[in-house]
Order: C-alpha cells, then sequence, then structure tokens
C-alpha cells in the first residue's frame, strides 16, 4: 500500500478547509457512532475471539466510553471551537486579542491492544472534532479487533477524511517514516521512545500514553473492606491489562492482615475462574509466560501462575514481597498484586519516588493531611482519593502521564485541545496609532513608555 499517497490525499482533502467547517465535524462523528452502533454485535465478536473479553466488559469499558466521548463532542464542538476573546495591554489599544483553535491537519493515531477499541477510537473522536484527517493504526496484536475497525471504518469513511491502516511493526515503521501534523501514541515506554525519535526527524508534535508502575497508598484509618472491593475490581478488570490499574499496592503494617484477609473474601465473591466468561484471557502466551516469570510461588497469598492452554491466570496476590523481585522491576500489566507495608506516610512516599513518575496513584485514607501530603508530593499523571481507575470516566479531567508515563493528555475538551494548534491574533483599527514606539527615540519617549509598560 502507498501510504504517502493516502497522507498526501488526506493533506489535500484537509488544505481544502472543508474539515474546518463544524457541521463536517458533526456529520463525520455520527457516522462513526451509527457505523459502531450498528455493528455492535460483530465488535463484540471480534474481541472474544481475541482474548475472550466479555460482552459486559466491552460495553462497559470501550464502547461506551467511544459513544460518551462522541455524544460529549456533539455537544460542545461549537463552543470549543469559538474564538475566544482575551484583554489586550494598554500599549496595543483600542486593538483587540483573540486565539482561534485551527486543526493541526492530517495525523497519526496508532492505537493499544489492551483496549483496543477506546484506546484506538477516542483518540480518533477528538482529532476528527478538533478538524483533523486521520490515519489510524490499530495494534495487530488483537488481529480481530483491528481487522474489525478497519472493515468498519474503511467502508463507512472517505479514506481522505479517516482511514484504518492495519499491520505489524514493519507497517508502523513506514507510517512513521512520513512526516504527519502530530502522532497520538499509546503503549509502552520502549516504544514510545521509539516513535518519539521518529517525530522529532519532522519537528511532529507528539501525544503519549504511557505507562509506569502506578501505587495504591492505603492508611491505617481506612474502611478496610471497601478498600478491598475497589482495588480488586480496579486490578482484576480486563485481568489486569490496564495502564492505570494499581501496580501495586503499599499498606500501613497494622492492617496488612486484615486487607489481605478483605481481598481474598472479594476476589472469591468476584468468582474469577478459568471457566468464568467474564474474566479476561492474557491476550497471548508471550505475556502469560512473562507475567508467569514474576510470580513467586513462596510468595503467593492468593492465585498462582496461568497455564498456556487457557490463557488464564487467576488474581494473585504476593506479600512479604521486596523492591529487588522481578515483580517490581517493570509494569506488571496482568492481574498480579503485590503487597507491601509501610510505618510511616514519609516511608511509603519515599518508596514511590524510586520509580519513575507513575501513570496513575491512589491513596486510601481518611486522613485530610496525609491525602494531602500525598498529592503534593507525588508527581503523577492522574489519580483518586479512595478509589482506582474510575478517575478516567470523568470527561471533565483530563487523561495523560507525566515523564516517563506519557507527554500531553485527552478526553473532552482536552482531546480536542491535543489536535488544536491555539492561534494568537492581535488586530488594530488603521485611525489611530501610538507614536512612541517609533523613531526618533528621546528621553521623552522612553519616561512616558516606563509609565504606561511599568
Amino acid at each position: 500500500m502507498n501510504y504517502q499517497k493516502i497522507i498526501d490525499q488526506q493533506r489535500s482533502f484537509f488544505n481544502s478547509n472543508a474539515t474546518k467547517d463544524i457541521s463536517f465535524r458533526i456529520q463525520e462523528l455520527k457516522r462513526l457512532k451509527n457505523a459502531l452502533k450498528k455493528n455492535e454485535a460483530l465488535l463484540y465478536e471480534a474481541i472474544y475471539k481475541d482474548f475472550k473479553k466479555s460482552e459486559f466488559e466491552t460495553y462497559v469499558t470501550e464502547l461506551s466510553i467511544i459513544y460518551h466521548e462522541i455524544d460529549l463532542a456533539l455537544v460542545k464542538v461549537k463552543k470549543w471551537a469559538k474564538k475566544k476573546k482575551v484583554s489586550t495591554s494598554i500599549v496595543n489599544l483600542p486593538g483587540k486579542s483573540y486565539i482561534i483553535p485551527e486543526p493541526y491537519g492530517s495525523v497519526l493515531v496508532i492505537g493499544a491492544w489492551n483496549y483496543p477499541y477506546q484506546l484506538s477510537i477516542c483518540p480518533a473522536i477528538a482529532a476528527i472534532a478538533a478538524g483533523c484527517t486521520v490515519v489510524l493504526k490499530p495494534s495487530e496484536i488483537p488481529s480481530n479487533t483491528a481487522e474489525i475497525m478497519a472493515k468498519l471504518i474503511n467502508q463507512n469513511f472517505d479514506p481522505k477524511i479517516f482511514k484504518v491502516i492495519e499491520g505489524s511493526v514493519k507497517e508502523t515503521t513506514e507510517l512513521l517514516s512520513i512526516k504527519f501534523d502530530k502522532i497520538f501514541f499509546t503503549g509502552s515506554v520502549g516504544v514510545g521512545k521509539i516513535v518519539y525519535q521518529a517525530a522529532a526527524k519532522h519537528l511532529t508534535p507528539v501525544c503519549l500514553e504511557l505507562g509506569g508502575k502506578s501505587p495504591a497508598i492505603i492508611t491505617k484509618d481506612v474502611n478496610v473492606d471497601m478498600t478491598a472491593k475497589r482495588l480488586v475490581w480496579a486490578k482484576f478488570l480486563n485481568a489486569g491489562q490496564t495502564c492505570i490499574a494499581p501496580d501495586y499496592v503499599l499498606v500501613s503494617s497494622s492492617i496488612h492482615d486484615k486487607l489481605l484477609a478483605a481481598i481474598k473474601k472479594h476476589i472469591e465473591k468476584s468468582d474469577y475462574k478459568v471457566e468464568n466468561q467474564n474474566y479476561t484471557q492474557i491476550i497471548n502466551t508471550k505475556n502469560l509466560d512473562r507475567l508467569n516469570d514474576m510470580i513467586d510461588p513462596q510468595k503467593v497469598f492468593i492465585g498462582g501462575k496461568g497455564n498456556e492452554q487457557d490463557r488464564v491466570i487467576p488474581p494473585t496476590v504476593l506479600t512479604d514481597v521486596e523492591f529487588s523481585d522481578k515483580v517490581m522491576q517493570e509494569e506488571i500489566f496482568g492481574p498480579i498484586l503485590p503487597v507491601l507495608t509501610f510505618d510511616t506516610i514519609d516511608e511509603a512516599i519515599e518508596k514511590v519516588k524510586r520509580f519513575s513518575k507513575p501513570l496513575s496513584c491512589y491513596v486510601f485514607t481518611k486522613n485530610n493531611s496525609i491525602k494531602k501530603k500525598v498529592l503534593n508530593e507525588i508527581s503523577f499523571g492522574g489519580g483518586a482519593v479512595n478509589d482506582a481507575v474510575m478517575y478516567f470516566t470523568e470527561q471533565n479531567l483530563p487523561f495523560g502521564g507525566v515523564g516517563d508515563s506519557g507527554i500531553g493528555n485527552y478526553h473532552g475538551k482536552y482531546g480536542f485541545e491535543t489536535f488544536s494548534h491555539y492561534k494568537s491574533v492581535l488586530q488594530k483599527p488603521f485611525w489611530v496609532e501610538l507614536d512612541l514606539k517609533y523613531a526618533p527615540y528621546s528621553g521623552k519617549k522612553l519616561k512616558w513608555l516606563k509609565r504606561l509598560i511599568g
């Protein structure tokens, strides 16, 4: 396939200014929602084939979020795209100043495998709402979802507006060699660095949604049962294959045993087993082997290693974990929860800071001063107090990382902003002009300028 030709067609269409029309953007967003709604059964079937993700989880964690993003954009895009007036300094009066949001142009979105619909289509929604043309490269790992996205989008959209390109490393590498006006990538830190380096050759701006070891800090004053319930759901949703899942727990040593007992109770209550249709498989054998290698049988409190035939690892909790253990050397990205202890909140914060800045951080506490201390002293992309993962669902909150966990953010208005350049304009009339800035210069003019400017 001639990728350069596709990009040239998209750039030519963008340069026609057709996408600047808000009604055009609304039309395309409605087209996308209709295509997805009409083919939901095919979407469920494809993702189940890839890693047995249930219809319930697929709707809750993928399609509902996509529909919500489209609906919000349909309502708000006119407001987001409006020219915004700002104040003008005295030296430029009677002029006026304003900011015009304009789309970047032709953009590349590279999706991730763990939430293949949501993490591919939501950035594309933001790009279309902003007025960009889009090339979407979904992850090839869940091949059936990549195929159905390509089929639905390529059948319903003009390729000069929105095009899905399937493939693996070779195709992605070729796409990255082409100049885009913006690149949006979701995936690992390692691949994120490759994307960033490729973009730098063209001075292309990027948004990188990466990951890291996201902690859950739990103090002694919490409601232990509710904390455990929320942790179990957040950690083992999608079999732990969630970039914002709690990667490890730091719990006050005084409630360590109580928390473990409560976690075990809620795992058993959730009935996460091989035969449970609502418990997702590990995406492939490679990742299954990687995860099994992290599980030290001597430290298993509940769960254990998975088998290759079913490609399922039961919810696994590890105790007596040290920072030197294999499970603490990289982001887990699976249903394994290491539990570590601390005696003081300063100790917990110090332990978190041993790692790069995490994508998410969760603190469970009733103590307001501890909450403020954690939020103030730990740098992270986003998070929650007394909950986990759910902050992702709030469209009024920007989602994105910091440092090694990412660059830029999206969701709702923030997605629109990610794919928009904010153009600054000063407008002045002809009928008046301040002569102080013009030569010949004098001490008198300098005095007046100092009075005006300060």
